[in-house]
């Protein structure tokens, strides 16, 4: 079930700029450190969802143009040819970790190339930046950015009411945004260039879902939470007359204005007592739908209704399904048929047991259907199929009684689309995936339509924890909300999430490192146990016992060999067992929360940290004693591992921007740390199978190194770093945990808060050496060279297309210019990883300051967007320093 994530280390981040596209790198700050680039392509471990969907959008003009936001995993928009979705927020950086909370998104009907996303993820303290409105003119695949003078909450409470942002249809360059915290309704002339509020505006909104919390998270004022034109009262290239705002406010919901927003009323006649979740207009009738509830969701919500309202007459109608006395749930999700706009349907959001509810009606709401109903209760008769092979752990390894039933249909369903050019097409999420079906009709002559996951390429788990163990499995994951997963091919769907018992929450992970087969993982559970093992690579699991006090799942540690355990659990000191937990005892000299380790070799040595001091056991974790390692960071924000192979090697990053901060690394088992002079800042430390010909591991961090933000490489112990992540692929906040793999050199698994786990593979497949560089130093390449150049998306008009330069001879180069022709006169808009010139159909791109370097049998790559007419072939030559390119 969907729960509220918040960021782990939020106290540890520090605000920053983030540009909407991805930005010229800045030039390295420190001379002890010099930058190289590796060509790495990156992509999803599937899981396929995971994660709650509050809304989605089709575009009303252009057929199969659709998009979905999360709450905290980013922006998608749809791919009809692959049946996908495609991530558009990756190129969101560290600082601005929140502008991957998406509170809003719509997409232009006049000019369906343009799209608009609010983004932000708390309006509280926990968030350090403020709001931000993205503009994109080619359909996401790269933005512009307008900063707010306040917070947006995608994660907040009320998240899933909407859309809070519209476009006016009649004169796309007028947007609106209804914002939070009683900033009131916002407005753009410019096409969301710039923003003003709407001062005339008369009620900024009075709900919150809880005033005494003094966190400030469930007692902000919801404020104003959707807009919608009646697209009949305006003409193309005017403003739009008539306005309707929906207000959290119970007694106010719903205003109007029949000027262009030039004054507003409080709609007359209009129910009280619920909050207005949705407001739908169906023009071509005159009918505004609106689903109430009487509490903001997507969580809680115990009475609903759904009323209509008549533009011409302004006659309520309460077209609401069951009696009010019969609702235990409210209203959300709502949507019309735009191809036959009598038919109307709505969830049931909040209605968790025995399942959702959807209703539909084909006569504009005076009779109703439902997806299921009782036939004699406990028994139900579904209107519907649900087939989730494609996502088997939608199953939750339930086997309910009725008149619960696996899989269910959903709940949290606040978002539900019919396709405005598909009358078949429907698509609604819930807590933890995006489901759609291709046959809804059926529902009305009598069949049974099919339900099935239309998520694939939507990745929204928090990750917490990875390991990457030896043998077995490739990864396990450890993941906020639905547990985590044992992925033996990282192309496919796991079949189930860990189970028995199943975790709401795994917090840490780990493996005894010379017999992979065990496996311990401790996390979050309302009722039961909060530790579990496996003896079989995560295969499978039983409970262990807890220990007495425990209330979450905290950290664990497997001694090298597996026999014996260090947990440090929530709610209660650290504690050790030998054999599977069947009893545990207390660890003496080590104090509560302090997150443990285990050393790699010796089985009995155990390491632990908290608030700036280190410890180490040698007798199993029954006795810790502190180090006298002393600069490291004083805060709890740090992550430290034991290096596989050797005793005692140990790495710890860490530390928060007001005091120490970095990468530290220790040969004696913790009894002293050296800080590494050439990383700034690190937040994670993992290790990889060794480059070819090095002496020792791989390592991979996020981090800053010579003031660039990003996910690093060395091969040489950390005496140089290569930065293998790009501008275009940052995903937001990547600070909980990394790991490389030991059995593929260069492969990286990277955690992410609500994009999933990222893993990426190096083009350089010889395993070359660390980020020094090396080799040639003349400014014009010279050897053979070849180019890969691919269309990764295109639209009417517009098109992405990536690059990728190799170098097949036997120097290296430090610096590089392609050179091309387009054959249809393309044009580029904005390209990025390179600089770049236009002269006509002529383009040349020049390495940037970090990707200059590259060595044989390396590449390099550079995306960019650009504009075409009539055809867009693909350039059929490349030159290289007056050579002629192999094009593959």
């Amino acid at each position: 079930m969907r729960r509220t994530r918040i960021l782990t280390a939020v106290l540890a981040l520090a605000a920053g700029l983030l540009a909407g596209t991805p930005p010229a790198l800045a030039a390295p700050e420190a001379a002890h450190v010099t930058l190289a680039a590796d060509t790495y392509s990156w992509r999803n471990a599937r899981i396929d969802g995971g994660g709650f969907v509050p809304g989605i959008v089709f575009n009303r003009s252009e057929k199969n143009l659709a998009y979905a936001r999360t709450d905290i995993g980013g922006a998608y928009r749809w791919s009809e040819p692959t049946q996908t979705w495609t991530p558009l927020l990756d190129s969101v950086g560290w600082d601005e970790w929140g502008h991957t909370g998406v509170v809003s998104l719509a997409s232009d009907s006049v000019d369906p190339d343009k799209v608009y996303a609010a983004v932000g993820t708390y309006t509280n303290g926990w968030d350090p930046t403020n709001g931000a409105v993205l503009r994109s003119a080619d359909r996401g695949a790269s933005w512009q950015k307008t900063d707010l003078p306040f917070k947006l909450g995608g994660n907040m409470p009320g998240r899933g009411m909407g859309e809070r942002l519209a476009i006016d249809p009649n004169k796309d360059s007028v947007p609106y945004l209804g914002a939070p915290s009683g900033k009131g309704l916002w407005r753009s002339t410019d096409s969301g260039v710039t923003w003003s509020q709407v001062t005339n505006f008369p009620n900024v909104g009075d709900y919150v879902q809880d005033p005494a919390d003094t966190s400030g998270y469930a007692s902000d004022n919801q404020g104003i939470v959707w807009v919608t034109f009646d697209e009949s009262t305006g003409t193309a290239g005017t403003a739009t007359k008539t306005v309707y705002v929906g207000v959290a406010d119970k007694d106010n919901a719903v205003y109007r204005s029949t000027d262009a927003g030039a004054t507003w009323t409080r709609l007359a006649g209009q129910p009280t007592g619920y909050l207005a979740h949705k407001g739908v207009l169906d023009a071509e009738n005159g009918y505004l739908y609106l689903a109430y509830s009487d509490k903001g969701g997507p969580y809680d919500g115990g009475k609903g209704r759904l009323w209509r309202y008549a533009t011409a007459s302004g006659t309520w109608t309460d077209i609401s399904p069951v009696a009010e006395a019969d609702t235990y749930y409210g209203f959300s999700g709502l949507t019309v048929d735009r191809q036959h706009p009598g038919t109307v349907m709505a969830t049931a959001y909040s209605s968790w047991w025995p399942d959702t509810q959807i209703f539909r009606s084909t006569d504009s709401g005076a009779t109703w259907t439902k997806a299921w109903d009782y036939t004699s209760y406990p028994n139900r008769s579904n209107r519907y199929t649900i087939d989730v092979s494609s996502s088997p752990w939608l199953t939750f390894g339930a086997n309910p009684s009725p008149p619960e039933q696996s899989p269910k249909l959903g709940w949290m369903t606040e978002s539900l689309e019919i396709d405005p050019f598909d009358s078949d097409r429907m698509m609604y999420g819930t807590g933890a995936t995006l489901y759609g079906t291709e046959d809804l009709t059926k529902w009305d002559s009598g069949g049974q339509f099919t339900v099935q996951p239309m998520v694939q390429g939507l990745e929204e788990t928090a990750v917490d924890d990875l390991a990457s163990p030896p043998s077995g499995a490739p990864l396990l994951s450890a993941l906020g909300d639905i547990g985590g997963f044992r992925h033996t091919d990282l192309t496919k769907v796991p079949s189930m999430m860990f189970t028995s018992p199943t975790f709401t929450t795994t917090t840490s992970l780990d493996f005894a490192e010379t017999n992979p087969n065990t496996v311990v993982r401790v996390g979050n559970l309302d009722s039961g146990p909060h530790i579990a093992f496996s003896t079989d690579n995560g295969a499978n699991w039983f409970a262990g016992t807890d220990p007495s006090g425990v209330s979450g799942g905290g950290t664990v540690a497997a001694a090298s060999d597996g026999s014996r355990f260090v947990w440090s659990p929530a709610g209660t000191g650290v504690q050790y067992t030998t054999g599977f937990g069947a009893s545990w005892s207390a660890s003496s000299g080590i104090p509560s929360g302090a997150t443990v380790e285990s050393d790699r070799v010796d089985p009995k040595t155990f390491y632990g940290f908290k608030s700036g001091k280190f410890y180490v056991s040698t007798d199993g974790g029954a006795t810790f004693t502190a180090s006298a390692a002393t600069g490291l960071p004083s805060g709890d924000s740090v992550r430290f591992k034991a290096l596989p192979g050797t005793k005692g090697d140990m790495w710890l990053a860490g530390g928060a921007a007001d005091g120490a901060y970095g990468l530290w690394h220790s040969t004696n088992g913790g009894a002293t740390f050296t800080r590494l002079a050439n990383v700034d800042q690190a937040d994670t430390i993992g290790f990889g199978k060794a480059a070819t010909g090095a002496s020792y591991q791989t390592l991979y961090t996020s981090a800053k190194i010579g003031g660039v933000r990003g996910i690093f490489r060395s091969t040489d112990a950390g005496s140089t770093w290569t930065r293998i992540n790009d501008d275009a692929h940052q995903w937001g906040w990547t600070g909980a945990a990394i790991t490389g793999d030991p059995r593929v050199y260069g492969r990286v698994y990277i955690s992410t808060n609500g994009r999933g786990v990222i893993y990426g593979d190096t083009s350089d497949t010889g395993g070359g050496g660390g980020g020094g560089g090396g080799g040639g130093t003349d400014p014009t390449p010279s050897g053979a060279c070849s180019v890969a150049y691919t269309v990764t998306n295109q639209w009417t008009g517009g098109f992405q297309a990536d690059a990728r330069l190799t170098n097949t001879g036997s120097a290296a180069w430090s610096s590089w210019s392609l050179g091309w022709s387009f054959p249809n006169g393309q044009t580029v808009g904005q390209l990025w990883n390179a600089d770049w010139t236009q002269s006509g159909a002529a383009v040349t791109a020049r390495n940037v300051s970090w990707n200059g370097t590259v060595a044989p049998g390396s590449s390099v790559s550079f995306g960019f967007t650009g504009t075409w007419t009539g055809s867009n072939a693909e350039p059929t030559a490349f030159t290289l320093g007056g050579r002629t390119c192999a094009v593959t």
